[in-house]
């Protein structure tokens, strides 16, 4: 194969070569006389390469040895990532691959594209859940609504048994992915997705089961909400702390730089601080003990998450000023969420504070109200929820100012314009705006703010259709699911 440009040239004969040489000869420096310094010389050399070329000696019948076996190419090899180089060079294959239309690469099996199946489709099941949610609590109704809801959540529950099945698979077949998944940041980020996934299955079992199971139906799955409450709460605490841990002590060239911080640094906390939501959602149908436990460590759980998720948005807010808005603008819609969340758990939480109150025993409320006997559960009850709409109202503006950035950064334009699994940030996260909207808007008895939350209902579920049509036509298209895209970049 041709290594320079000379390669390319055809052969020329020995006549053509000879009177090259003869140019050469006689651009030598002259005598005086003009002449040609060594005439015997360069006639010897004329008659040399004017003489019939020698022929080649006859070849040998031996077979010549089979050529080594080829490795594949980085065209049509999928299984090399990150820093791996090809046999000739040092640059990396998966760069290769970047520069080759997708629709171009040869196809691939199912089991090499499984390795590339990460746990950010996750954000999918999420997104479906969040849409079910909606679904239920939206205020403005018609016949059948419930029933729409509840078909969305059946499909999401068939999802995350399907996206399950093929990470137990990935994982399985190829376990060196196990460590990298919770080290390699670009997919251990989106790891959060599974735990908020479960928790937005969760509460649609307590909606829909309050929508449609009779009473004391209802009241029997409470002894299993409440457990599933208490574990999931463990685990998303243990899980926060092991997954920064892994974060901040991950090698140096995989570490997240501050040029390219996104709220996606976010998720790792996210889904402990959903238990709030989970508490103030599950608490309706418990004892007034259980509830109070249960609302008390949501409280504690929302708070965590929303005072990391404060510290962060400073470095956020520091990138976007110094080094302008990132190039998939889709993930800008994640710093919504905590504030929402927390405006929506807070009002949801204390609105259950009265009927707990009546039924604990009096020393309890007592010990509740800071040892004050004469204190008046009605008043007290009252005053927690003034507290907790304050606070709503305050962290309300918070998550509308990022809705409404986020908003205009995307209107304004999307550099990378190729379909992302961040693409279902557009959903998961403003489910929790629309959801603090909702109960605001009840708790003001505010008809705009009803109003408002419908409208962002009916546009969550166009987003939620139009981005799942998209994302099966990319994955048709090798736009994800494919080496070096997506949450596999890297």
């Amino acid at each position: 194969m041709p290594t320079s440009v000379q390669d390319y040239q055809p052969a020329m004969t020995s006549g053509t070569t000879a009177v090259a040489n003869l140019g050469l000869i006689t651009s030598r420096p002259t005598g005086r006389q003009g002449s040609i310094s060594d005439p015997e010389s360069a006639m010897s050399t004329i008659t040399d390469q004017c003489a019939p070329p020698t022929p080649p000696p006859p070849r040998s019948r031996t077979p010549p040895p089979p050529p080594p076996p080829r490795r594949r190419t980085s065209v049509t090899m999928s299984m090399v990532h990150g820093d791996s180089v090809d046999e000739l060079g040092a640059e990396p294959r998966l760069a290769v691959l970047h520069r080759i239309p997708t629709y171009l690469q040869p196809p691939l099996p199912w089991r090499e594209r499984l390795l590339h199946f990460t746990f950010a489709w996750y954000t999918v099941t999420m997104s479906t859940s969040g849409i079910a949610m909606v679904i239920a609590l939206t205020p403005h109704r018609f016949t059948g609504l419930g029933t729409i809801g509840l078909i969305i959540f059946l499909l999401d529950l068939l999802a995350f048994l399907f996206i399950t099945v093929m990470i137990i698979l990935r994982l399985v077949m190829y376990q060196h992915t196990f460590r990298r998944a919770f080290t390699r940041p670009h997919e251990a980020l989106f790891i959060s997705t599974l735990w908020l996934s479960i928790c937005a299955m969760l509460l649609n079992i307590d909606e829909y089961g309050r929508i449609f199971l009779n009473p004391a139906a209802y009241l029997r799955l409470a002894p299993f909400m409440r457990v599933a409450f208490w574990i999931y709460l463990a685990v998303t605490f243990l899980f926060s702390v092991l997954q920064y841990h892994l974060l901040f002590t991950v090698k140096e060239e995989r570490r997240l730089s501050i040029d390219a911080m996104t709220p996606a640094w976010i998720l790792p906390i996210f889904p402990v601080m959903l238990a709030g939501s989970l508490a103030g959602s599950l608490a309706k149908s418990q004892p007034a003990i259980q509830a109070l436990e249960m609302i008390s460590a949501g409280l504690a759980a929302q708070g965590l998450g929303i005072l990391v998720s404060m510290f962060y948005y400073s470095t956020y807010l520091s990138r976007l000023m110094a080094f302008g808005l990132p190039v998939q603008r889709p993930g800008m819609f994640i710093a919504v969420g905590p504030p929402s969340f927390t405006c929506s758990a807070l009002v949801a939480m204390a609105g259950e504070v009265p009927r707990i109150l009546v039924g604990l025993p009096a020393m309890e409320v007592i010990a509740f109200s800071g040892g004050n006997p004469g204190v008046n559960i009605q008043t007290l009850g009252a005053g927690i929820r003034l507290l907790a709409m304050t606070t709503a109202v305050f962290l309300w503006g918070l998550s509308f100012w990022f809705f409404a950035s986020a908003t205009t950064a995307v209107v304004a334009g999307m550099p990378d314009r190729k379909f992302h699994l961040s693409w279902w940030s557009f959903v998961f996260p403003n489910v929790g705006f629309t959801l603090a909207c909702i109960r605001m808007g009840r708790v003001l008895e505010s008809a705009g703010m009803l109003w408002f939350s419908t409208v962002m209902t009916v546009l969550l579920v166009v987003a939620w259709g139009f981005i799942g049509f998209r994302c099966a036509v990319a994955v048709h298209k090798r736009e994800i699911v494919w080496p070096g895209h997506d949450e596999d970049s890297l």
